[in-house]
């Protein structure tokens, strides 16, 4: 294998693949990234934890075609540290055991493993095709992402579940995301193809290597699953990944339906006051708390080591006097996704689920559970 490449095209590869790899392996070959260099003028590069796959191709000068694996994150720092601009030569040493990295005056020689060892990840047959812009797949998985929990005893809420839903007679393509303390639920036109998908739960890794894949995309993507399986394709790039095997739960059941009361407020000036009140709650539960009183909210926050804080801000609402409290982290990461000028809150009572809405996104729904303060 010989190929001369250049630095920014292999850094952009080299990114979103390298993070697929764990940083701590007990099997070598999960540590390294398979490059392959064929006829077709370009470089592929492979990464693997066994659960997901990434490919990406990036165009390369090939002199000889061949195939090796070295260590992923080695040579992501190696390219890293390389003159921007700057062409690299990539070679493979004749007995195939040590891979040469030349650009410039700089040259290293880097340890690599048998390309026969690396694993291939099987698809299996994956019935259900359609395709989707990837503008839209941002979208879903900006607007649910941050909901997904991480607490590993409940593996089947690790994700964000796909599936096609029925709204008031139309069929949207619908993502949802819930740890239990808050709740996102997305939707968007269902795509051609999409009418019987399987609902499936989308791993959290995979989402956040699918975002990285997506970033600066304006085309569509392929997407191709099945009920353990799912690939989505675009650019030269392909991520191959299991799904989340188990059953998510009933989240209608957690959006009210019943919330009469309606608050509405200004979402950036919402925004910067949690922030500021929060600085002073503690770490532990980030608490706030939120006083409803004529037109005004009031924001405070108490320590017992820090002390206090309180803001106070415009409101509209059609509430008595109310307290309720929030988990200040929750709130602003729902009011990040929020795209109108104005945050809405529908409120049942203080100790109930409170319904969050978007003034200019009727398709994105947010549940979040207040605290005792």
């Amino acid at each position: 294998m010989k190929l001369t490449i250049e630095r920014s095209a292999l850094l952009k590869s080299l990114g979103h693949v390298q993070s697929v790899v764990e940083k701590r392996n007990t099997i070598p070959i999960l540590s390294n990234v398979r490059l392959d260099a064929g006829d077709d003028e370009k470089m592929h590069l492979t990464a693997t934890d066994m659960d997901l796959a990434v490919i990406e191709a990036a165009p390369a000068s090939v002199a000889q075609s061949g195939a090796t694996t070295t260590s992923a994150h080695m040579l992501y720092d190696i390219v890293r540290k390389l003159a921007e601009g700057s062409q690299i030569e990539i070679s493979l040493i004749e007995d195939g055991g040590k891979l040469e990295v030349r650009s410039g005056r700089s040259r290293f020689t880097l340890a690599c493993l048998p390309v026969e060892d690396f694993p291939v990840m099987a698809e299996g047959d994956l019935a259900h095709r359609f395709s989707i812009s990837a503008a839209d797949l941002r979208r879903l998985i900006d607007k649910t992402g941050f909901a997904i929990s991480t607490e590993e005893t409940r593996y089947y809420l690790n994700g964000i579940y796909v599936h096609a839903a029925d709204e008031v007679g139309t069929r949207a393509l619908r993502a949802v995301a819930t740890d239990g303390h808050r709740l996102a639920r997305v939707d968007t036109a269902l795509p051609a193809g999409a009418e019987n998908i399987p609902g499936v739960i989308v791993p959290r890794k995979t989402v956040a290597e699918l975002r990285k894949l997506i970033e600066e995309s304006d085309g569509e993507v392929m997407v191709a699953l099945s009920d353990s399986k799912i690939r989505f394709a675009l650019d030269g790039a392909i991520l191959t990944s299991k799904l989340i095997d188990g059953s998510f739960p009933d989240y209608e059941r957690v959006i009210p339906s019943g919330n009469d009361k309606i608050l509405t407020v200004d979402n950036h000036a919402f925004a910067q006051a949690v922030d500021r009140v929060s600085t002073i709650s503690t770490e532990k539960s980030r608490a706030i708390k939120i006083t409803l009183e004529d037109s005004q909210m009031t924001l405070s926050a108490n320590s017992p080591d820090a002390g206090a804080a309180s803001e106070e801000i415009e409101a509209q609402h059609n509430l008595d006097r109310t307290e309720i409290g929030f988990n200040s982290r929750y709130v602003l990461d729902m009011a990040k996704q929020i795209g109108g000028e104005t945050i809405e809150f529908r409120l049942a009572d203080s100790a109930s689920p409170t319904l969050v809405r978007d003034s200019e996104d009727e398709n994105a729904v947010y549940v979040i559970m207040p605290m005792r303060v």
